[in-house]
């Protein structure tokens, strides 16, 4: 925890403030007992009314006075606590989307969510209780044992072996329980997984009448999440029992042994009456830091998940972000591959020995089976990852030495899962360029032919989106991704797997339309229908993360088995032979 502090920095005045008001509330809560003791020995025992009421009033003036202090500790508490929690989770978000590809693939959606909500969440809770509890708890224990001295030297004995025994009984719980809460989180994750699982991909899941088995799954995880935290609940129900039988325990010697004091002349019935209110305070207060402790106990396990995210450090890191100067020519390679080999995890490469070259104006179509590697060399043209080894290069320049702001503009991207986000249809093809006109959007929408169904909307481009473009069909969404990449008229157009929802004649069409945008355009066609690549000017054909053909379409036919395979399995065997 002592590593988010710097989220705290703009918030010094309530860190001082709030404790300092509380800190005054002790000590008036201090007071009280004495007073009340005064009133007993002096104001009763004499039969003075006017001393009762005298010093009477001069205890509720410190109670209201107390609570006023309380009140401006817990507004400044508020301030630090939502300010803390607010900045952190601003960070923690700013810091994730600095991250690349392989670092999100390893943490994964589920845990970040819920880091980012009931981590910080925890955090927030700590903080309030820093400022409201931590210093008035300390204080009101060791000064309840302080006055408890100053009547009696000897009954504070019985003060200090309870405090010990108490502080011993937290020790030994927080010690215990901080594992636990750790698994909780844990356990928490698996939920945040199966319910997106579920959200997500409820109709593949009705489809296949997968309702009972998913339930089941969850009721595990949930069941499994309910059992760790009924064994950390029984650990921590511990803490009141103990406490309360050591305190009261204490208390049962205190009266009896300053009963016989009483007794003997050495101490006077109100000063046993302070002697136990300030054992009731000891009480009531370690009750208080026992649910600190638990608090701060899930706190510090969350404060380790935050800092796990915030000390990864993106693989993928700028070695400048000044615009460098790029010489565009027609004899340089728009996109150049030199023997690059990439892995997602461990020393097996995933590609390997990937040598290509695309001319500007080029458009070049990537096939292959599922799994050989076709959606893994185009993202490493934008760089979402470094290759292990060899050079990707565009217009001769290795990806490494660019800006990522500048190399990625060149790019218009439509990934395999056609991604939309709430909002209108004109501010979703408005992400990459807002100042787009709506002739523009207009014209992208007609040559994804998306138009078509857009001009049908009630509100046309205004038509609303809802999340993850639910309200359109499969299709639909890409034709707008589509649309989307081509706003900003990219040099290079990477359509990964992008048209497997399009019928035929509209993925003709789309293609037909694309062909005839700017001719200095490249357009990078990663598919599994030869019909959607046998026009590119150069085919790259990959099996198990290697290339095992490049050429035309016809060229290929004749030196590629892989490829007149995959043609063959999607068209009539007469057609080849003609």
């Amino acid at each position: 925890m002592f590593k988010l502090r710097r989220y705290l920095k703009d918030y010094k005045k309530q860190l001082i403030i709030g404790p300092a008001f509380k800190l005054f509330e002790a000590i008036l809560e201090l007071i009280v007992p004495l007073v009340m003791s005064d009133i007993i020995d002096s104001g009763i025992k004499s039969g003075s009314r006017s001393y009762v009421i005298t010093h009477g009033i001069m205890m509720v003036s410190l109670s209201a006075i107390g609570l006023c202090s309380a009140l401006i500790c817990q507004a400044s508490a508020s301030v630090a606590s939502q300010g803390f929690g607010t900045k952190l989770r601003n960070a923690l978000f700013r810091h994730i989307n600095t991250l690349s590809y392989a670092e999100l693939d390893k943490l994964g959606t589920p845990t970040l969510i819920t880091r980012m909500t009931s981590d910080v969440n925890q955090l927030q809770l700590a903080v309030a209780m820093l400022i409201r509890l931590v210093i008035r708890a300390p204080f009101l224990i060791v000064g309840a044992m302080i006055m408890a001295f100053a009547i009696s030297p000897a009954l504070s004995v019985i003060f200090m072996l309870a405090a010990m025994l108490i502080g011993l009984v937290l020790y030994t719980v927080m010690s215990k329980s901080v594992t636990f809460y750790k698994i909780i989180q844990k356990k928490l994750d698996r939920i945040s997984l199966l319910a997106r699982e579920n959200l997500s991909g409820n109709r593949v899941i009705r489809a296949f009448c997968k309702q009972t088995e998913n339930q089941s799954k969850f009721n595990a995880a949930s069941d499994e999440y309910v059992e760790t935290g009924i064994s950390v609940g029984k650990l921590s129900a511990l803490l009141d029992p103990l406490t309360y039988i050591i305190a009261n325990t204490a208390i049962i010697f205190i009266v009896w042994f300053s009963g016989k004091a009483v007794y003997a002349g050495n101490l006077h019935q109100g000063q046993i009456i302070a002697l136990v209110s300030y054992m009731t305070q000891i009480l009531l207060t370690m009750i208080v830091f026992a649910n600190l402790v638990v608090i701060f106990t899930k706190a510090s396990a969350s404060a380790a998940r935050v800092n796990e995210v915030f000390e990864l450090s993106p693989s993928v890191k700028e070695k400048n972000t000044e615009t460098i100067s790029v010489v565009k020519n027609s004899k340089t390679p728009k996109i150049e591959f030199d023997g690059v080999c990439f892995s997602y995890a461990g020393d097996e490469y995933d590609v390997k020995n990937i040598s290509f070259k695309i001319m500007r104006g080029q458009r070049a179509g990537i096939i292959g089976g599922t799994g050989s590697g076709k959606s893994t060399v185009v993202n490493l043209m934008p760089r979402f990852y470094d290759c292990r080894q060899g050079r990707v290069m565009i217009d001769g320049i290795d990806v490494r030495e660019y800006p990522l702001k500048q190399l990625r503009a060149q790019f218009g991207i439509v990934p395999q899962r056609a991604v939309l986000f709430s909002g209108t249809i004109a501010s979703n093809m408005r992400w990459k360029n807002k100042n787009a006109t709506d002739d523009e959007i207009i014209s992208a929408l007609k040559t994804a032919q998306a138009w078509e169904f857009v001009e049908k909307l009630p509100d046309g481009i205004n038509s609303p989106v809802n999340q993850g473009g639910k309200n359109f069909s499969g299709g639909q969404r890409q034709r707008l991704t589509i649309a989307r990449a081509l706003i900003d008229k990219p040099e290079i157009l990477i359509l990964d797997d992008s048209s497997s929802a399009l019928d035929y004649a509209t993925d003709a069409r789309l293609r037909q339309a694309i062909s005839e945008l700017d001719s200095a355009m490249n357009v990078i066609i990663v598919s599994q229908r030869v019909s959607s690549i046998k026009d590119c000017d150069v085919i790259i054909v990959l099996d198990n993360g290697e290339i095992i053909g490049s050429g035309t379409h016809e060229e290929l036919l004749s030196t590629c088995d892989e490829y007149r395979a995959i043609y063959e399995s999607q068209h009539h065997s007469e057609e080849v032979r003609s």
